[in-house]
């Protein structure tokens, strides 16, 4: 189930980017819409392997995923505007 999970987070990623560089709005809805299902799929699988495990175990798990996922938002991140741009006081 762990690794099924891990295939699917990776779909969902790699449908984000490539979203991220295609300029067709109809396509990038539908690789977004796509990353959404994957990212429901994973959150279903996440939620039956946190059910099967006991308090001890769970508590680490949720602690790996957190620190997975942060990598994974930290990539998925879109860069802000440039301080001159937000600074203009």
């Amino acid at each position: 189930m762990i690794q099924r999970c891990h295939k699917w987070r990776q779909k969902r990623k790699q449908y984000i980017d490539q979203a991220r560089q295609t300029s067709d709005e109809i396509e990038r809805e539908r690789l977004l819409q796509t990353a959404e299902h994957y990212g429901r799929i994973v959150s279903a699988e996440q939620e039956k392997i946190d059910s099967t495990r006991d308090p001890k175990e769970k508590a680490a798990a949720e602690a790996e995923v957190a620190a997975a996922e942060s990598t994974e938002n930290s990539d998925e991140e879109e860069p802000g505007f440039p301080d001159f741009i937000t600074n203009l006081n």
